[in-house]
């Protein structure tokens, strides 16, 4: 799949939200990441799908994918469809019935996706992957931006890619945590195709400037592939 790179707003100026969400666009990001916390299921609290009805009305039509770190899971998942949302990801603890919450998603018009955490086995996925177009391995423990890769992700990528393989439909793989232009070339080799970041991003002065180094990372990691 072509690789998509996907900025967090967790890490944007949030008093100026719209215009951080389209630089970053401009400057070449395919999709927009939205992490959203409840301070329950994570120890965080971010936002709703007001922000994202905010940005869809103020004429931001990109590539949504809505990461819900609540429990319980259901109601958000509807607000989030009718807030415009592309992509929902799911983790397996924030459901009782992982397969039905899924479907909702996939009856709402929205892809499907379910989320890994560090110390969660990748098992649940070979009883759900033909419900699922987007599987989350999380490289830090969610809950808080800004925190270091935890490098045995790259084994569970390589993992979840063996599975991934076996779909018979297009399934994305995707990272989240401590993703930068240091590591993403390794990242890539270990088989993601959707990358996450935050304050590798919007912590620095040109987005621009990092996308495109991002992106020349992951070409040279497929070159030598």
């Amino acid at each position: 799949m072509t690789p998509w790179i996907s900025p967090s707003i967790l890490a944007a100026d949030f008093s100026r939200l719209g215009e951080e969400v389209r630089a970053v666009l401009e400057a070449g990001a395919d999709t927009i990441h939205f992490d959203v916390m409840d301070n329950h299921y994570v120890p965080n609290l971010s936002v709703g799908p007001m922000v994202l009805e905010s940005l869809r009305g103020a004429g931001i039509d990109a590539t949504v994918d809505v990461h819900l770190m609540v429990k319980p899971v259901d109601a958000l998942v509807e607000s989030f469809l009718k807030a415009g949302a592309d992509y929902i990801t799911v983790h397996p603890e924030s459901t009782e019935h992982l397969h039905r919450t899924l479907s909702m998603i996939r009856q709402g018009g929205a892809g499907a996706g379910v989320v890994f955490n560090p110390a969660t086995p990748l098992a649940v996925l070979e009883e759900c992957l033909e419900l699922v177009d987007l599987v989350l391995i999380m490289s830090v423990n969610p809950g808080f931006g800004g925190q270091t890769f935890i490098e045995s992700s790259l084994a569970k990528l390589r993992r979840a890619r063996q599975l991934i393989s076996a779909a018979d439909h297009p399934v994305r793989l995707q990272i989240d945590g401590g993703v930068k232009v240091e590591n993403i070339g390794r990242v890539a080799a270990a088989g993601a195709d959707t990358f996450v970041a935050g304050s590798a991003i919007f912590g620095q002065d040109n987005y621009s400037q990092v996308i495109s180094a991002m992106r020349e990372e992951i070409a040279r990691a497929a070159a030598d592939a």
